[in-house]
């Protein structure tokens, strides 16, 4: 009897749990039929009960209860409140979507959640005193909504907690003591709030702290000499805050820190010798303070040192020779302080240096003979200093020199010719301001990437060397205040820079000053009538041929245009005819084993149907045609004003021939072309993956898609391998744009429109423009008043996709404010208080260290293409290789 019992009640109690196992599954699949209404959730079918397959859920291996719920990413906006019956739910991510109004607080009663994730909402009001009773909770991430109040003293309670992230809100008051407490916390940041008050000195306790991030507030006091206590701490970001006082001797009990940034402050004293401890060290920035005394040797025992910047303190005397130690060195930036002595050679030694920046200081020495050893320099600033002396022939050996500037100096002697020899030399070469004589050397004009060159305010005289034309990259330059004679070289970058850029020559004749060159002597007035004269014998001859071969075409055109119709009449087609069958004038496919499956009449069927439109950019609207074959094709159909085309038929069509045997991975090759009454159509490949503009910024085309970093850094290089290429065969894009950007089966990118530079090119005269040639948000500054379409500005375009790729935002959003683009968002960061990675698409640079150096890196090169200068802009041959150093580092 008694075992009959105990059988009986172990019956019972199974009965019990199996009822409640099955009562909740119930809950659980109503309850996702009501969140699935509630959010619209494309994917989710109400009606099924395989809840546990629907896209973002993932249940229990043990009941099928509901455990995950993925929903990021999707655009959804409603009331989240039915969440809080999932009782099992230990993973809940709604990040980047629309969700606003307050964090429910219903959240809390999720008590099996391990990991929340609301970043990147638009969550208002104050973070939720019940998220506190979250008691398993790992990981929890309120980022960049709009939360205001205090950091709750509450959250203390979340004693597992390993991950919190509250940046980019609006959160006020004091950092808790109270964080102190989370003794497994691991990374902790709350960037980009209003936070004041001091740093706690309670996170010393975090002993498993590896990432502390609390830039862009409003810190005050020191920083507190217990946070260098935590020996696991890798990375600590405190720059653009307010904290003052010294930086701590404690910094070296720090022994794995490899990042320290805390520029930007009002911090005071010297650096600790005890810096020298911190074997791991990889960055110290500590620029834009008021740091003083002198660079401490002990930087030197870092030996993995890759960037040193304190720049812009009260730093005096010399550099250290010990720095020649470092043999990881990559960038020394000491600019705007008070140093003097000799240029350090024993750091030219280094095989690493890639910047070397000692501007703005009072080194007073010479330029060293040895300042090429180093062959990596790409970067060599020494302007605004003392430096006396000559500069060496030796400076010949920096073949890497990308920039190179020695103005507002001391420098005298000549120029070297030997300076023609790098010809990697593109941003600058500045050597104004210095007192520099004799003539300028021919062999400048080797130096066919430059884009600036400035040698105003010297001694030189002389005649501008007719040589300097070979500079085929050159955009801006200065002469002025030399002694400069004779006419100035018919050279179009010389003909549009101001007048400024020739005036104090009182020699100098010839465009852009307004001097004519009669005042010159006979002799060489009558060699420069001669040239001018010559010139203008060549221009009426290629004149007189052009209007003759112009009557010509024309002519031939009209009379096959003729037969044409009378072929058409024949048939019993004529122009007017109002059939649906379009009038094929002439058409032609490239690629011999597609001729038979494309059908012209379908391809121009298509064109005349909204339903089949896939873009409209500025020259051209894009249609999908779908072939009786079953073949589906992209078709581009020209936004032509006028007849031009058709009446350059014949030139067009040997264009397109070309350039359907450009050869090169990244761009879009046209495999045929239509024509049909005045209507030019160009026939692709046809590619479902879209375009990268729906890539990064239409979620409804890609609803599963997660943010992966390798795959844009891919598509970035692709892009501008694709532009270095047409650049490298003369060859101007017209429009380069995200939109213009098509990705294959891979992702991997092609770049369109490339018939549209050689069709509707105004320099080649082959057809007329009547619109602004480029995408809004993505024409260059200067296309304002030159009107003209140039490499550089290309680069330009390009950059603004490339920030496209690592902000994910659009090229012009109201959201950056009145008159502001992505462009300028990002260049006035700094003015707002935003470092760079407050700028950084999150989803990507808080996956990993890796990542987010990656993309720091790639957005100096987007800062690099966007600089408003054109001349300051690196070549898109330049670019690929910068964006490839990226990928193999």
């Amino acid at each position: 009897m008694p075992f009959l019992s105990l059988l009986s009640i172990l019956l019972f109690g199974l009965l019990s749990w199996s009822q409640l196992v099955i009562t909740q599954l119930l809950n659980d699949q109503t309850t996702l039929v009501e969140i699935g209404k509630e959010l619209k959730i494309s994917g989710w079918n109400v009606n099924s009960s395989e809840y546990c397959s629907w896209p973002g859920v993932s249940c229990s291996s043990k009941n099928s209860s509901v455990e995950r719920l993925d929903l990021s990413s999707h655009g959804l906006q409603g009331n989240l409140s039915l969440i809080s019956e999932l009782k099992s739910l230990k993973w809940l991510d709604l990040s980047f979507n629309k969700f606003h109004g307050i964090i429910p607080s219903a959240f809390g009663n999720l008590s099996e959640l391990e990991f929340l994730d609301l970043s990147f909402n638009n969550f208002g009001g104050s973070i939720p005193l019940e998220l506190a009773r979250l008691r398993n909770l790992r990981a929890l991430n309120l980022s960049n909504n709009l939360l205001m109040g205090v950091i709750p003293d509450e959250l203390e309670e979340l004693e597992k907690l390993q991950d919190l992230q509250l940046f980019t809100n609006r959160l006020n008051g004091s950092i808790p003591p109270q964080v102190g407490n989370l003794t497994n916390l691991k990374v902790f940041t709350a960037y980009e709030n209003e936070l004041s008050g001091v740093i706690p000195d309670k996170l010393g306790l975090l002993s498993e702290l590896q990432l502390l991030n609390l830039h862009s507030n409003k810190l005050e006091g020191s920083i507190p000499e217990s946070i260098f206590n935590m020996e696991k701490l890798e990375t600590l970001v405190l720059t653009q805050n307010r904290l003052t006082g010294y930086i701590p001797e404690s910094i070296g009990k720090c022994k794995g820190l490899s990042s320290i940034r805390i520029g930007n402050n009002n911090l005071i004293g010297g650096i600790p010798r005890e810096i020298g401890n911190i074997s791991s060290l990889t960055y110290f920035e500590a620029n834009n303070n008021n740091l003083s005394g002198e660079i401490v040797t002990e930087f030197s025992r870092c030996s993995n040192l890759t960037l040193l910047n304190l720049a812009s303190n009260g730093f005096t005397g010399t550099v250290p020779l010990e720095f020649g130690l470092l043999s990881n060195l990559q960038e020394l930036i000491v600019s705007g302080n008070s140093l003097f002595g000799d240029i350090p050679t024993s750091i030219l030694r280094s095989k690493t240096l890639n910047k070397l920046d000692l501007s703005n200081n009072r080194f007073n020495g010479t330029i060293p003979q040895s300042i090429c050893t180093t062959t990596r320099l790409q970067y060599l600033l020494l302007g605004q200093n003392s430096i006396r002396g000559e500069i060496p022939h030796e400076i010949g050996n920096c073949t890497k020199l990308l920039e190179l500037q020695l103005g507002s100096n001391y420098l005298t002697g000549s120029i070297p010719p030997e300076i023609g020899h790098i010809k990697n030399l593109q941003i600058a070469l500045n050597l104004s301001s210095n007192h520099l004589r004799g003539h300028l050397p021919e062999e400048l004009g080797r130096l066919d990437k430059l884009v600036s060159l400035d040698v105003s305010n010297n001694q030189l005289s002389g005649s501008i060397p007719t040589a300097l034309k070979g500079m085929l990259s050159l955009i801006e330059v200065n002469f002025s205040n030399n002694h400069f004679t004779g006419p100035i070289p018919l050279f179009i970058p010389f003909q549009k820079s101001l007048n400024s850029s020739f005036l104090g020559n009182k020699g100098l004749c010839g465009e852009p000053l307004s001097i004519s060159c009669g005042g010159l002597d006979d002799s060489s007035h009558d060699a420069y009538h001669h040239k001018v004269s010559y010139r203008i014998i060549l221009a009426v001859i290629g004149s007189g041929l052009a209007v003759f071969a112009s009557v010509t075409v024309v002519v031939l055109l009209f009379m096959m245009r003729e037969r044409q119709e009378k072929a058409a009449k024949d048939a019993g087609i004529t122009e007017n005819d109002t059939s649906d069958d379009p009038v094929i004038l002439a058409g032609n496919v490239f690629v011999e084993n597609l001729r038979q499956a494309i059908d012209f009449e379908a391809v121009a069927k298509a064109t005349l149907k909204d339903s089949n439109k896939l873009s409209t950019g500025t020259f051209s609207t894009v249609y999908r045609a779908d072939m009786p074959s079953g073949m589906s094709l992209s078709v581009r159909k020209l936004k032509s004003m006028d007849r031009t085309i058709l009446n350059h038929q014949g030139k067009m069509i040997r264009e397109v021939e070309k350039l359907s045997k450009l050869c090169h991975d990244n761009l879009m090759r046209p495999i045929g072309f239509v024509l049909f009454e005045d209507v030019v159509l160009l026939l692709h490949q046809y590619f479902p993956n879209g375009t990268l503009y729906q890539f990064l910024h239409d979620s409804t085309k890609k609803p599963d898609y997660k943010p992966d970093w390798p795959t844009r850094l891919a598509i970035a290089v692709g892009v501008a391998e694709g532009l270095a290429f047409l650049h490298h065969v003369a060859i101007i894009h017209l429009d380069i744009s995200s939109g213009n950007v098509l990705l294959d089966s891979n992702f991997s990118p092609l770049v369109g429109e490339v018939e549209i530079s050689k069709l509707l090119d105004p320099s080649r005269g082959t057809a007329s423009i009547s619109a602004v040639a480029g995408s809004f948000g993505y024409i260059p500054p200067e296309y304002a008043y030159t009107m003209q379409v140039t490499a550089p500005g290309n680069v330009y375009s390009y950059g603004v996709v490339l920030l496209e790729i690592l902000t994910t935002q659009l090229p012009v959003d109201e959201a950056f404010g009145e008159g502001i683009d992505l462009v300028k968002w990002v260049h006035t960061a700094p003015t707002r208080g935003e470092t760079p990675e407050q700028i950084l698409d999150a989803r990507l640079s808080t996956v990993s260290f890796a990542w987010r150096k990656e993309m720091l890196a790639a957005l100096k090169v987007a800062l690099l293409c966007t600089d408003t200068t054109p001349a300051k802009r690196p070549k898109m041959k330049k670019v690929v290789e910068m964006l490839q150093e990226i990928t193999q580092n």
